[in-house]
């Protein structure tokens, strides 16, 4: 840092400016009261005016010259402190004063001006500092002023709920917690649930600090996923599994009893063992799968991809059943689509699902239509997104079943179903993949005409 010092240039400017004013002022107040004490000893004879006269010109002489000392002392510390005020952190190199005890003076008052903006400068860098930290928070943070209106939220707030910020703040344990805390004016956490667009567990502490209220949110939707599958897990596979495997138990005890000789009842029995199994096998692995994409539900996907060639893979992948049912898959793909954010993986698993369900349960012989088209021109669904439809002409499915063919297990023909390797999970996994996308899944059909599965995806921007 530079040092500052008042050169002979600045000395000639303070002269005119600021030190005569100040050294006429002391002159004034100086000789005033002594002008009027040797007026009053001549007029009531107690001095001569001769004497009178040499002593009041004396000290008029006396006053004047103390009075340019202490003006231009006064004037020089003035300039001082302008310096310290436009540039506090500058090595100031003090002027020399004349006058005893303004010296003493005049560095007090510069250490303290000097130490009061050090103080502030160190307040501004700690400011400076917790802001980046509250803004590299891991957890969404808000700031609310004294009329609950958002002053302020960090990137982690921004990221999590966007739009979705105004049906946060509206929720009604929150707003009970913001009156429970300004009341108190102590921190409250409350528990939320968030239904749209996908259901989230949440904590929020309210901070009160002065009229404002910090709000932080803790997600706490991925813990409770958590121990909520791996309750549905126990519940879900110990119903669905209890049926082959009391069948596998009783064809074991047959094989080792009565069937203990008759190769060809060994062979009838071990051939449904084996279609038990691996029955057992996909219900298993489709409840891993529910569970795992559960868990991640809430956290939407960040990768984007481009959907038609995603599509082709899958349709390459079933070629293998459409041979032996006669099914033909008619492939109609709008040119120019935007890439989506999606998981590979998981879409994969979505429009597997729905196809295989359009093989089994579509019509023999029959046709089913692939189609892939932006949103715009359909007014059911957002225009800012990718519509992919899927439709067999199958025996369709009744209007009444049509609202819970999503739910775990749900099956409209249970004994058909079984007959075909389904699980019933498979709706289920494609509507909570869905949801991880913030889509929508729209399902139609006719009896007798076939079934028409609409998913919506939306386009962000990249």
């Amino acid at each position: 840092m530079g040092e500052t010092r008042l050169g002979p240039g600045d000395r000639l400017a303070i002269w005119p400016a600021a030190m005569l004013p100040r050294a006429l002022g002391i002159f004034v107040a100086l000789a005033v009261l002594p002008s009027v004490i040797f007026v009053l000893l001549v007029l009531f004879g107690g001095l001569k005016p001769f004497f009178a006269l040499l002593g009041w010109g004396a000290f008029l002489v006396v006053a004047c010259l103390l009075g340019l000392l202490l003006g231009r002392d006064i004037a020089a510390m003035a300039g001082l402190l302008r310096a310290l005020r436009a540039n506090p952190d500058a090595a100031l190199r003090e002027p020399r004063l004349l006058v005893p005890g303004m010296a003493s003076m005049g560095g007090e008052a510069a250490a303290l001006i000097r130490a009061e903006r050090q103080a502030r400068a160190r307040l501004a860098e700690r400011t400076a500092s917790d802001h980046a930290l509250l803004e590299r928070l891991p957890d969404p943070l808000f700031r609310l002023d004294a009329n609950g209106v958002i002053s302020w939220r960090n990137a982690s707030a921004v990221s999590a709920f966007g739009s979705e910020t105004a049906a946060l703040l509206r929720h009604p344990e929150l707003r009970l917690a913001l009156s429970e805390a300004r009341q108190a004016m102590a921190p409250v956490r409350k528990s939320l649930g968030l239904a749209v667009p996908v259901p989230r567990e949440l904590d929020a502490t309210v901070i009160p600090v002065g009229v404002a209220v910090y709000v932080l949110i803790t997600d706490r939707t991925r813990e409770r996923s958590i121990e909520k599958s791996r309750a549905d897990f126990v519940a879900n596979s110990s119903h669905e599994l209890r049926t082959p495997l009391a069948s596998l138990i009783g064809f074991i005890e047959t094989l080792r009893g009565p069937a203990a000789d008759d190769p060809e009842a060994q062979a009838r029995f071990l051939g449904i063992m084996a279609e038990q199994a691996e029955r057992m096998r996909r219900v298993i692995a489709d409840l891993l799968s529910l569970s795992r994409i559960e868990i991640m539900e809430h956290q939407p996907p960040a990768e984007f991809l481009h959907l038609p060639p995603l599509l082709e893979r899958v349709v390459a992948g079933l070629e293998p059943m459409l041979g032996p049912s006669g099914t033909r898959v008619e492939v109609a793909f709008a040119a120019d689509l935007p890439r989506i954010p999606g998981d590979a993986d998981q879409l994969t698993q979505v429009f597997t699902n729905l196809l295989d369900n359009a093989i089994k349960y579509g019509k023999r012989g029959g046709r089913i239509r692939l189609g892939v088209r932006a949103a715009g021109a359909d007014s059911r669904f957002e225009p800012n997104g990718i519509l992919v439809t899927v439709a067999d002409d199958g025996a369709g499915i009744a209007r009444e079943h049509i609202p819970r063919l999503t739910e775990r297990f749900y099956r409209v023909d249970k004994g058909r179903s079984r007959a075909v390797g389904g699980t019933g999970l498979g709706l289920a996994i494609v509507k909570h993949v869905i949801n991880r996308h913030r889509g929508r899944l729209v399902i139609e059909s006719v009896l007798g005409q076939g079934t028409v599965f609409t998913v919506w995806l939306p386009v962000r921007g990249e």
